[in-house]
């Protein structure tokens, strides 16, 4: 019992896939139309990882792992120009970002 007791859970590291992951099911769940976008030669810089509509509403998705990520300095041009044409950008780390992200889209 004292091996038991003395055993320490380690909590495993989410990866930039599991959230993409979880923003697919969700996004599934909820009933949006998405899609992923690929970054390759002649592609827009900065491109978000996904888009989904719903209800008239465009959002624009991109996805980071909760620790030891951020935007590359085109993702952050990108999410300015979509921002500054009143459109809709969601930074997900987590699963509650992209909720809190598409309240009122639904």
């Amino acid at each position: 019992m004292k091996a038991i007791k003395n055993l320490k859970l380690k909590a495993l590291p989410i990866s930039e896939d599991d959230i993409k992951n979880q923003v697919k099911d969700y996004l599934d769940l909820r009933r949006y139309f998405h899609f992923p976008l690929t970054a390759g030669m002649g592609s827009y810089s900065g491109l978000p990882d996904r888009i989904a509509i719903k209800n008239g509403k465009v959002y624009f998705i991109e996805c980071k792992k909760p620790v030891g990520w951020k935007q590359s300095y085109d993702q952050i041009k990108f999410q300015e120009n979509i921002e500054n044409e009143k459109g809709n950008y969601i930074l997900v780390k987590c699963l509650e970002d992209l909720i809190k992200g598409l309240e009122g889209g639904e």
